[in-house]
């Protein structure tokens, strides 16, 4: 370093040439906009968002002040493919420059596509289009959701048609945004809103009505997908137009073409089902009438039969036996009750002569008597111990060592014993004092 020949100009410092480069690219690089995909979305405490916008080969680094959020309402979410505008800044502490976002939009529909059919690959590869993942629609739900917004013409057609088709459902929307950067995080929201409720509805109709591709595509969204894939509850999307698709659509246990055929999938028609009702009615009954007419037919065949006649005269014979037999036996039961009766009264006498009630009452007087000597002399015996008990327990009481103490004397120990006299009182050992609320040592 020393042998080395001074420049002959000036070397700029580190902050002269970040200056330089910060002024360069800031009065080049105004309003400028730049397509890629959102990674790495941080929100601070303030509101700002810190982003980056990237594509195959290169990233930029990327802030959106909290203003510029609360003026476009956004709410990015990373895999966003998006068109930013803004100016380009740079930071001389960290030596780096980055885009301060003030414009934010949905990318083309070139690129759009593009992501459509990748994360369409993607999600099919991983079985989420898969059939055996479908649940069944319920036939006749009678609690229904629906995830669109509550001012389109979506909502409007699927609660008119429900009127007409079925008006014994209850609908239970929940409104969200259905295009824009914020109608994603939304429909998520919803999805799991109605996944989570102890009584859940039967079933969920998601969707809009038709529009641009960038319209649509918060229904391509992954976070979406992922959200109706995990969904309990049967999911039919009816997202578009009849040739519109999402991957709403293929994730979904049902696809509509448009919201009103949505309803129809959903639930049966009523005026069907009474039209049904009625002619399943009718046909029964004349079933039953039919039945009902062969079988007074059959019977009045077999009452005028002669093989009937012949049993009712042997039904009418055994009758007239059964009611003799019954006489009969009937006087016998009176007198066998008359005897039994007799010989009950006599076993009486005899017992009520050998009472032994007598007995018994003599034998209780006797044992109550016996009760109360017993009970008398354990109390007599109890009185006599608990006054030995005081005795022992007052002796003991003048004989505590503690007894001093809780008259407010104190009791010097020296090694653990108690000092009586002075003539064993040693200087040279620690000594404690004692009271009865505690002890305290002297060196």
């Amino acid at each position: 370093m020393a042998n080395q020949i001074p420049f002959t100009f000036d070397v700029p410092s580190v902050s002269e040439l970040t200056a330089k480069i910060k002024q360069i690219l800031e009065h080049n690089f105004r309003d400028i906009l730049v397509e890629g995909e959102i990674s790495n979305v941080n929100r601070s405490r303030n509101g700002h968002y810190y982003f980056t916008v990237k594509d195959n080969d290169a990233q930029l680094p990327c802030v959106i002040w909290r203003s510029t959020v609360q003026r476009l309402d956004l709410d990015l979410r990373d895999g966003q493919q998006v068109v930013l505008g803004g100016d380009l800044q740079v930071y001389p502490p960290h030596g780096r420059y980055q885009l301060i976002v003030n414009l934010v939009q949905q990318a083309g529909v070139g690129k759009l596509q593009q992501k459509f059919e990748e994360l369409k690959r993607k999600l099919e590869s991983e079985g989420l289009f898969d059939d055996a993942h479908k649940k069944p629609l319920p036939p006749f739900p009678m609690r229904i959701g629906v995830i669109t917004s509550s001012t389109g013409a979506a909502f409007q057609d699927i609660r008119s048609t429900f009127e007409q088709r079925w008006p014994v459902a209850t609908i239970y929307l929940h409104h969200t945004t259905v295009q824009g950067l914020n109608s994603a995080g939304e429909l998520v929201e919803a999805i799991n809103y109605f996944s989570t409720q102890t009584d859940p509805v039967d079933l969920l109709i998601i969707g809009r009505g038709g529009g641009s591709l960038e319209d649509l595509w918060p229904f391509n969204e992954e976070v979406v997908a992922r959200a109706l894939f995990n969904c309990p509850i049967p999911v039919i999307s009816a997202v578009g137009h009849e040739v519109d698709f999402s991957i709403s659509d293929f994730v979904a246990d049902a696809r509509a073409a448009t919201p009103t055929q949505a309803v129809i999938i959903a639930a049966p028609d009523i005026n069907e089902l009474r039209f049904q009702i009625e002619d399943y009615t009718s046909t029964l009954e004349q079933a039953i009438q039919q039945k009902i007419q062969y079988y007074r037919d059959y019977v009045h065949r077999l009452a005028h039969s002669h093989a009937l006649l012949v049993v009712q005269e042997k039904l009418k014979f055994h009758k007239n036996r059964v009611e003799n037999l019954s006489d009969k036996m009937r006087s016998q039961i009176t007198q066998l009750l008359f005897k039994n009766r007799s010989d009950l009264q006599q076993l009486s006498g005899r017992l009520e002569a050998k009472n032994p009630g007598t007995a018994v009452q003599q034998n209780q007087n006797k044992v109550a008597s016996l009760n109360e000597r017993l009970r008398n002399r354990f109390e007599r015996s109890l009185s006599k111990k608990s006054a030995d008990l005081q005795q022992k327990i007052s002796a003991l009481e003048e004989m505590n060592p503690k007894a001093p103490l809780e008259r407010g004397f104190t009791r010097i120990l020296q090694n653990g014993k108690w000092v009586r006299s002075k003539t064993g009182f040693s200087e040279n050992t620690s000594t404690e004092i004692e009271w009865k609320d505690g002890r305290v040592s002297l060196p």
